[in-house]
C-alpha cells in the first residue's frame, strides 16, 4: 500500500492534499464532507482585518447616534464586548469543527496592518486551531513607498503575531517580490513555519460598454501550476520552513509535480469550486496509481526529486532553460 503521509509544520498528515481557504468551509458540514472525501487538513476561509476594524466603528455610530441629546440612553445599551461580531462567529466556527473533526484545522487571517490582527491570532489558538496562515494580501499603490519598507511591514506583522502565539505559522504570499528567496529567508529569520506560494491576486477588468470595473472571480486550473513549480524548485533545501504549494492543484498528477518539487503539501481550491469536494478522492487516487506505477513506495520520497538544490549556479540554470524554449519556435 502506498504510504501518502507527510509532516507539514509539525503536523502530521495522512496525505498531502489540503483543503485550502475558501467560503466552502464556513459550513462545518462541508468540513466534514471534506474529510471524509479524504482531505488530510483544512484551511478554513479567511478572517479580514476590515472585518475586525468596520463593525466596531458601525456599531458604535449605532450605540451612539442621538445620545448627544439623551445622555442616558448610553445605559441601556449593552458595553460593546457583550455583542456577537462575525470575528465571535470565526472562533465559535473552530470550536465546532474541532469537536467533530480528526484532521487539522487551519485558521486564516487576511490583512496588511498589526491592529486587532494580532489578537485574533491569539483567539484562534485558543479556540484549538491546530496552525495559523497568514494571507498578507497588499497591492501597493504609493508611489514613494519602496520595496525595503513593504517587505519590513511583512516581517514586523509576522514578528508580532508569531510573539502572540504558540501554534505553528505559516505566511501565504503572492510572488511579486524583487527577489523572492531573499524575501523567504527573511521571514524565516522572523520565525515562519511554512510558506505558502502563491497568493492569487485578483486582477480587474474594464466594461468598456458601461465604463465600469469588472471584479471577477477567475478560478485557476493546472497551467498556474508553473509558476509555485519554479520558486519551490529554486528555494527547496535552501530554507526550513516547509512549503505549500497553492494555485493550480487540479489532479494527481498536480500533486505529484508539486511534491517533486519539494513543498510537503498541496493546497486545492479552484478544483473543489469546479467538481465538487467529492474530488478530493479522485485526486488522491490518482496521486497513488501514479506512485504504485512508477514503483514509488511514498509520497516521502519523491519530494524534492525534481528540485534544483544541486545546481550549483541557478541563474545560469534558469538562462538556459528560457533560452531553449525561446530556441524551441524556430
Amino acid at each position: 500500500m502506498i504510504d501518502l503521509s507527510t509532516n507539514y509544520m509539525g503536523l502530521q498528515l495522512k496525505n498531502p492534499l489540503v483543503a485550502s481557504s475558501s467560503y466552502l468551509w464556513e459550513d462545518p458540514k462541508n468540513i466534514i464532507k471534506a474529510e471524509k472525501a479524504g482531505a488530510a487538513a483544512v484551511v478554513l476561509h479567511s478572517l479580514f482585518e476590515e472585518q475586525l476594524e468596520i463593525e466596531q466603528e458601525e456599531l458604535n455610530r449605532f450605540l451612539l447616534q442621538g445620545t448627544e441629546s439623551f445622555a442616558e440612553a448610553l445605559t441601556y445599551f449593552p458595553e460593546i464586548k457583550e455583542f456577537k461580531f462575525a470575528p465571535d462567529e470565526y472562533i465559535e466556527l473552530i470550536k465546532e469543527v474541532k469537536e467533530n473533526s480528526c484532521i487539522p484545522i487551519i485558521g486564516s487571517l487576511n490583512g496588511v496592518t498589526d491592529g486587532g490582527w494580532v489578537k485574533y491570532a491569539k483567539k484562534i489558538e485558543e479556540a484549538g486551531a491546530d496552525a495559523l496562515e497568514l494571507n498578507i494580501y497588499y497591492i501597493p499603490t504609493d508611489l514613494s513607498l519602496n520595496s525595503k519598507k513593504i517587505e519590513k511591514n511583512y516581517y514586523n506583522l509576522l514578528k508580532k503575531v508569531k510573539q502572540k502565539i504558540k501554534i505553528p505559522l505559516a505566511v501565504k504570499l503572492s510572488p511579486y517580490f524583487t527577489s523572492t528567496p531573499n524575501v523567504l529567508k527573511s521571514l524565516e529569520k522572523a520565525g515562519a513555519d511554512a510558506f505558502v506560494i502563491f497568493n492569487r491576486f485578483y486582477q480587474p477588468d474594464i466594461d468598456i460598454d458601461n465604463l465600469t470595473i469588472k471584479s471577477n472571480l477567475v478560478l485557476s486550473d493546472s497551467e498556474e501550476l508553473r509558476l509555485r513549480l519554479r520558486w519551490t524548485a529554486i528555494v527547496y533545501g535552501r530554507i526550513s520552513p516547509d512549503i505549500a504549494i497553492t494555485g493550480g492543484i487540479h489532479t494527481g498528477y498536480d500533486v505529484i509535480k508539486a511534491m517533486m518539487s519539494g513543498a510537503k503539501v498541496s493546497m486545492m481550491t479552484s478544483a473543489l469550486l469546479k467538481n465538487g469536494i467529492d474530488h478530493i478522492g479522485k485526486v488522491l487516487s490518482e496521486t497513488s496509481e501514479w506512485l504504485s506505477k512508477n514503483e514509488y513506495s511514498s509520497i516521502k520520497s519523491i519530494q524534492g526529486l525534481m528540485s534544483q538544490r544541486n545546481v550549483l549556479d541557478l541563474s545560469a540554470y534558469e538562462r538556459a532553460n528560457y533560452m531553449k524554449i525561446l530556441g524551441s519556435y524556430r
